[in-house]
Formats: structure tokens, sequence, C-alpha cells
């Protein structure tokens, strides 16, 4: 089984919400899981050969004030991440189309940089359809949890 580690990139408590539904149900499926919001540089990502990242959207289509210091380093950086396996659950706001799930988006896009390897489709949840972003990531995981 995997070690995974949900990063949480979060304003308003919804994306980590959702990763505390997430945890246990990864856990039940026999991996080993960290939930953090405090990831910062490319080494706290080290001990997990698995990431989630469960990221919401402010403002501009922007990045979550507490994970932009770790997507910055992956960009200044570019460590070298090809041991890695990830998800992404991307948070947004569809009456905001030209920046929806802006902020998971990008961190998918810096992951892919640094090398690691995607696993599965991206989750957007659109908080304009779905106020309770946690019950569709119940259903997205399901899938998600036997790839990796």
């Amino acid at each position: 089984m995997a070690t995974i580690l949900i990063l949480v990139g979060t304003e308003s408590g919804n994306a980590q919400m959702v990763a505390d539904a997430l945890q246990p149900v990864l856990a039940g499926a026999g991996h080993a899981v960290d939930v953090t919001d405090k990831a910062a540089t490319a080494a706290d990502l080290q001990a997990h050969d698995v990431l989630l990242v469960v990221c919401a959207t402010h403002g501009s289509g922007d990045i979550p004030t507490n994970i932009l210091p770790l997507v910055e380093a992956l960009h200044r950086d570019r460590p070298d991440l090809s041991g890695h396996r990830y998800g992404v659950i991307a948070l947004g706001d569809m009456t905001y189309q030209d920046t929806f799930c802006g902020g998971g988006k990008k961190v998918d896009e810096a992951l892919e940089r640094c090398g690691a390897k995607r696993v599965g489709d991206r989750l957007e949840v659109d908080a304009s359809e779905q106020p309770l972003p946690d019950e569709e990531a119940l259903t997205w995981i399901e899938g998600w949890k036997t790839k990796v």
C-alpha cells in the first residue's frame, strides 16, 4: 500500500473539510495517510510516495496562502519528483469561468513540471453546483484509491 500525504490548500476551510473526509477512506483501504496544510518545500514531501492535493481557489484564480510557499519552491527549485505519484482535487466556482479551479490547476502544473506522475483525472468541484465539496470528493476517491 501507499504512503500518502494529503496536501491542503485552503482559505475558508472547505479544502480542509474535504481532506478530513478523505483521510479515513484512504486509511481504511490500507494506505498510510498524513494530512498537512503546512508543507513549504519539496523536503516536506519526501517521506511519502503519493501526494493528494486538495486545493481551493481564491481571488483571481490564486493559490491559497498556506500552500503558496510550496508551489513557489517547486517552480524555483524544480526538485526531481519523478518518484512521486499524485492526484488533485481542485475547488472553485464556475461563476468565475476564467479562473475556475485556478489554484488546483496551478499546483497540478507545478507537480507535473517537477516530474511527478498524476494518477487519474483531476477532480474539479464547482461550488456553484455542489455546496458540499466533500460529497463529490468521496465519490471520486473510491476510484482513485484503487489506482495508487
